[in-house]
């Protein structure tokens, strides 16, 4: 009995800290974003525009994503733009789900990760109908602008995949 009591707690713990890092991928992803437009306004010259920081290896510059990863399916009305920022929540809350069932604490960071990403593009999505990206590290021949939430869902991504690898031929605990 006290074994099952444990692990609810140890399920608990982790479902905090991938809420924790959620939390912090959404605050940093919104901070940065503010900063870029409103404080160094990188968005008065228009799309394109850029700020030398470490030329050519990075940069910022100015791109409004309308559509899904690398601009794919661009959302030009809105309609098309609350489709996807509700299929976005909709991955967000069935990814809260599952890490409220995390089991490791690589699962639960990289389920937080995702989810805090997935949610600062929906608030670009809703709040200025395209997503904000200004991270520009084409200097080293990755070719994409991207900000601090697509980060959060590519490292969160990859991160699922490692747990999955490293997972792989343990057995599996029974869930509750």
């Amino acid at each position: 009995m006290s074994k099952m009591f444990g692990r609810r707690r140890g399920r608990a713990r982790l479902a905090a800290t991938g809420f924790f890092v959620a939390g912090l991928v959404l605050a940093l992803d919104q901070i940065t974003k503010h900063i870029i437009l409103r404080v160094v306004d990188l968005d008065a010259g228009g799309p394109g525009s850029q700020i030398r920081v470490l030329d050519p290896v990075f940069n910022l510059t100015m791109v409004w994503n309308r559509g899904v990863s690398f601009g794919l399916l661009a959302a030009d009305s809105l309609w098309q733009r609350l489709l996807l920022a509700g299929f976005s929540l909709l991955i967000a809350g069935v990814l809260t789900a599952w890490l409220t069932k995390a089991e490791r604490w690589l699962q639960a960071v990289a389920f937080g990760l995702v989810i805090g990403g997935a949610i600062g593009n929906v608030i670009d999505r809703l709040v200025y109908g395209a997503v904000a990206d200004f991270l520009d590290f084409s200097g080293l021949y990755f070719p994409y602008v991207f900000n601090v939430a697509d980060a959060g869902i590519s490292i969160g991504v990859a991160l699922l995949v490692l747990d999955l690898l490293l997972d792989n031929g343990r057995p599996q605990s029974r869930p509750l």
